[in-house]
């Protein structure tokens, strides 16, 4: 059994830890609910964007939509966002795994022609340790989004996949459902694909408008700023679920914190105890001698 000093010691160490994550949960619920805002912020641009191409896509026209062309990938870019610090449960380690998961599945490509964009300092040293090539690292996006930034990237994205210098763009991060669930998903991002086109207000009835100077002109100018603000978004939901894991992990170690305190509390009061039995014992076996 350790001595009294040893348990005490512990019991100390413990609370200080206790202290460091009861800090790190209220900062990181602060960071969380200013991040929910945001996103919250952002739904009715999404909403009224969904809207306007829903009513040009639900229309009997055909459309020349060249960020909707499949081709066999034989150039693919892979994104995957992750935090820059640790100490979130499992989100980085699910967001590695799926990575190295996704280019796995590309090994009949040469390496030359994948291109791997990671936006997180976790995911980024993940991948140099397992002898990827990162294209290129988006230091501090992670903990500070930014949209400008993620509208340039895809900006970029788009030309390449004009150029057909990339035929499949792919996504990995953490879908923010709420402060107790995020979902890890893996998305093509480009080329587009459209499951519901149905206007955002809930009347199925397709309105019949005029389009200045066309609908196609429309479309064009409609389409980058929808895959723009997908990509944001994307940015958005793991910053959100980054800082949710980080919550529940800080608040499962001050949990573990104080039931470790509690048993070493009865452990030393135990010793404690014992010794002082001891001592009664010497005492009363000293007098009858």
């Amino acid at each position: 059994m350790a001595s009294h000093k040893e348990i005490k010691a512990r019991i100390a160490s413990v609370k200080t830890t206790r202290k460091i994550t009861a800090a790190m949960k209220m900062v990181s619920a602060a960071k969380l609910n200013r991040a929910q805002k945001n996103i919250a912020g952002m739904l009715p641009y999404a909403k009224a964007l969904h809207h306007i191409l829903g009513s040009v896509l639900a229309g009997d026209n055909e459309f020349d939509m060249p960020l909707t062309a499949r081709r066999t990938p034989e150039r693919v870019a892979v994104i995957a966002f992750s935090s820059d610090s640790a100490l979130a449960g499992s989100f980085n380690a699910n967001v590695i795994k799926e990575m190295r998961k996704t280019l796995k599945s590309y090994d009949n490509l040469p390496p030359a022609h994948i291109y791997l964009y990671t936006i997180g300092r976790k995911v980024f040293e993940a991948a140099a340790k397992s002898g990827y090539t990162v294209t290129h690292n988006f230091e501090g996006l992670a903990a500070k989004p930014d949209y400008e930034t993620m509208a340039a990237f895809t900006s970029e994205l788009i030309t390449q996949f004009h150029a057909k210098t990339i035929d499949r763009v792919e996504v990995i991060y953490h879908h923010f459902k709420s402060a107790g669930a995020q979902t890890l998903t893996r998305e093509n991002f480009l080329p587009l694909a459209f499951t519901d086109t149905t206007p955002a207000t809930g009347d199925k009835t397709i309105a019949d408008y005029i389009f200045e100077p066309s609908a196609s002109a429309v479309l064009a100018e409609l389409l980058p700023k929808v895959l723009k603000l997908k990509l944001y978004t994307m940015l958005m939901d793991s910053n959100a679920s980054e800082h949710a894991a980080r919550v529940i992990a800080m608040q499962i170690a001050t949990d573990n914190a104080d039931e470790l305190t509690n048993e070493l509390s009865i452990e030393y009061n135990k010793s404690r105890q014992q010794a002082i039995t001891n001592e009664i014992l010497d005492i009363i076996g000293g007098s009858l001698k």
